[in-house]
């Protein structure tokens, strides 16, 4: 790594969307670093990316956040793009049937860390003068998702925290901006299509139907038209976009997630 790349550190990345953003970044010269809690996941990136480009860590506990970036903060000694990119689906149950501890783990993956590596890494941008943000929210941040409590609560709450921080940081030159995803297609989209038609006793395949006419496209999208909205908006062509949350779903109709018979 060159005293004058762009750094980059992406939660989750070593798969998945995150390994997505990672390799684009990694296309348009950055060094990208990543933690993840996939061991496998993990060894792998280190062997494409670099050895040290990677740790396992364990997002909801802070000791290991801490640990896992002061590891990181020693290596690059700058950070250019922090990605917030770590979550989880959490439960699909009707709010009375969500047990706690489902509630607060989706809580603390899909919201708490990323104030956790936010709060450690935004002192780097204050003194570089300059610094992009990109939290990872979801069209369930822009709708009502029946069955999705937790999740719904935490990624409203990342576009809060996105306008928020806009504001904060935006004298340092330090912009905040929230990708909003659809339904991406992968394993990880797959499991929840599997849990909801348990959930509704439907089949698969009547589920996958119903989220692709949720968007005006009637379709999903890939993890690379995500990737490439978050290089656009480290980029100089987003230089002057901060605070806002965009989606990028095909325009999300609704998230009703299943058909009145």
């Amino acid at each position: 790594m060159s005293s004058d790349q762009p750094v980059a550190f992406i939660s989750a990345g070593a798969a998945g969307i995150g390994l997505a953003i990672a390799r684009r970044l990694g296309n348009e010269g950055f060094a990208c670093f990543v933690n993840d809690v996939d061991a496998d996941a993990v060894a792998a990136f280190n062997r494409e990316f670099g050895a040290g480009t990677a740790q396992v860590c364990d997002v909801s506990d802070p000791e290991q956040v801490d640990a896992c970036l002061d590891t990181f903060i020693a290596s690059s000694g700058r950070i250019d793009l922090l990605v917030n990119n770590v979550g989880i689906a959490g439960p699909t149950a009707a709010v009375e049937d969500i047990r706690v501890e489902d509630w607060q783990q989706t809580i603390d993956v899909d919201l708490s860390a990323h104030f956790l590596a936010t709060r450690r890494l935004v002192p780097l941008m204050k003194e570089a003068g300059a610094g992009c943000i990109v939290n990872m929210s979801s069209n369930a941040g822009l709708h009502g998702f029946p069955l999705r409590s937790p999740y719904v609560a935490a990624k409203w709450a990342l576009i809060g925290l996105t306008k928020t921080w806009a504001m904060e940081l935006g004298r340092w030159k330090i912009r905040v901006n929230a990708v909003c995803p659809g339904s991406v297609s992968g394993p990880r989209i797959d499991r929840v299509i599997d849990r909801d038609a348990s959930q509704r006793r439907l089949t698969p395949d009547h589920i996958r139907q119903v989220y692709q006419r949720q968007s005006s496209l009637r379709s999903f999208v890939d993890a690379e038209d995500i990737a490439a909205m978050v290089h656009f908006l480290a980029s100089d062509a987003g230089a002057r976009i901060s605070g806002q949350a965009i989606a990028v779903d095909g325009n999300t109709e609704g998230l009703t997630n299943w058909l009145d018979e």
